[in-house]
């Protein structure tokens, strides 16, 4: 997962001072060494890291501060701070132009993930009531445009292309086909390269100049480290990118191109893509992100990931009410499994939520919900809404029908009747709040 052996390496750093009474200077000076080395590790632009370390030993350093620095706690949160501000400090969202149309231009090197993001960002925005066009003007690459099309069509979203015609022309005969078909938001989807050369540029300049982009959005591999910064500021010289897209957050990421690009270009990250499914991306919140590298979690995303997929909606009154009288089922708790499956690998949530850093050492296979699903889709209605009536040879039977052991079977009953004590603790203590719950997932 992204940033996780960064994430360790805070953590054993922060972890020295558990136990301690007010730090000493040695102490803070220890830490901060540590923290150093972490993020040189994590491949962090090596003056975007001594700046860090300076500002943050600074205000450590606070006369007023070093009396109330306690606990690691203090010193955590003044380097969250820090990181939330060197990531951009507050959320940097799309502008849009006063026109009909609002053209955003993705630009970035070959292998970023830059046709898939197109159709990333496209989703993301019909999903925000926008009517969007995407644009092929990659005449380069080999089978480009049908990429473009094939992951367009995955999301339902049109795609303009002409062949291998000039992609400047392409671009401005696209804006003026959106302005007549009421598209209020066209997706340009430029030609990469395997490294940056003065034809590339020269063409992306030409694009820029005839339709005017409101948005020029620089794709980066979050997995190139420092590279990616490297070609942020060359792009930021030639076109005045207005912001950053990081792809492959998801995968093995040290954290440098999160950490640094900001720092180094001026330019905000906007969105991060987190997956490989045309719905994994989601903007990029500073505050949560330092969240995440210093293994706090991030409850916000998680919240809204519940909220995307109406898993609230999910938990209707009638078993809002079940869950009250202590009438829970087995049919209840295959919906609330399913709800769970639609936000994503089990990992990564877990990974959201305060003091689960850590639950990247411990694998969690996708498919993790088959096997209490085929369970409990072999018992009879009556068994599922009744499941006190589950003797040993029904059981057997159950086992025999799933592809699954009478173990296996006995598990999933004991982990149900523990949700349903949970569940009943949780309505009783929502009672004496006069307050109510409703559960977006199980356990």
């Amino acid at each position: 997962m992204a940033f996780e052996g960064l994430t360790q390496r805070l953590q054993q750093a922060f972890n020295k001072m558990r136990g301690k009474g007010t730090l000493s200077e040695q102490d803070l000076k220890e830490v901060m060494r540590e923290v150093r080395m972490a993020l040189l590790e994590a491949d962090v632009n090596y003056k975007v890291v001594k700046d860090f370390v300076k500002k943050t030993t600074e205000r450590c350093q606070d006369p007023e501060k070093l009396k109330s620095l306690t606990s690691q706690q203090q010193i955590v949160s003044i380097v969250n701070e820090e990181l939330t501000t060197l990531m951009g400090g507050t959320t940097a969202r799309l502008n849009y132009s006063s026109s009909p149309v609002t053209v955003f231009m993705l630009c970035g090197l070959q292998g970023a993930g830059k046709t898939t993001m197109a159709a990333k960002l496209a989703n993301y925005l019909k999903k925000d009531g926008k009517r969007p066009l995407l644009v092929a003007c990659d005449i380069y690459r080999p089978a480009a445009i049908k990429q473009l099309q094939v992951v367009a069509g995955q999301v339902n979203v049109p795609v303009f292309e002409k062949g291998t015609q000039d992609p400047v022309i392409t671009a401005k005969e696209a804006v003026e086909y959106a302005r007549s078909r009421q598209h209020d938001v066209v997706i340009l989807d430029t030609a990469g390269r395997l490294h940056i050369d003065e034809a590339l540029m020269e063409e992306l300049q030409r694009i820029c100049e005839t339709v005017h982009p409101t948005e020029i959005l620089l794709t980066i591999d979050a997995m190139t480290g420092q590279d990616a910064v490297n070609v942020a500021d060359t792009f930021n010289s030639k076109l005045e990118i207005t912001g950053c897209i990081l792809t492959k957050l998801d995968g093995d990421t040290r954290g440098g191109a999160a950490l640094s690009v900001r720092a180094v270009t001026g330019k905000p990250i906007k969105f991060a893509g987190t997956g490989e499914k045309l719905g994994d991306i989601e903007p990029f919140h500073p505050d949560r992100m330092a969240s995440r590298i210093l293994g706090m979690g991030d409850m916000m995303t998680l919240f809204e990931k519940a909220s995307d997929m109406n898993l609230e909606g999910e938990v209707d009154d009638a078993m809002t009410q079940r869950m009250m009288n202590a009438t829970y089922t087995l049919d209840d708790f295959l919906k609330q499994m399913q709800s769970v499956k639609k936000m994503g690998p089990l990992s990564g949530l877990l990974k959201m939520i305060p003091g689960m850093s850590n639950i990247g050492d411990i694998e969690i296979p996708d498919d993790a919900m088959k096997k209490p699903e085929a369970i409990i889709r072999s018992m009879t209605p009556k068994e599922r809404k009744h499941p006190e009536i589950l003797n040993a040879s029904r059981r057997r039977r159950i086992a025999a029908g799933s592809g699954t052991s009478v173990q296996d079977v006995n598990q999933l009953i004991r982990q149900f009747d523990e949700s349903k004590k949970q569940i009943k603790a949780l309505m009783s203590q929502s009672k004496r709040m006069r307050g109510r719950v409703k559960l977006p997932g199980m356990k």
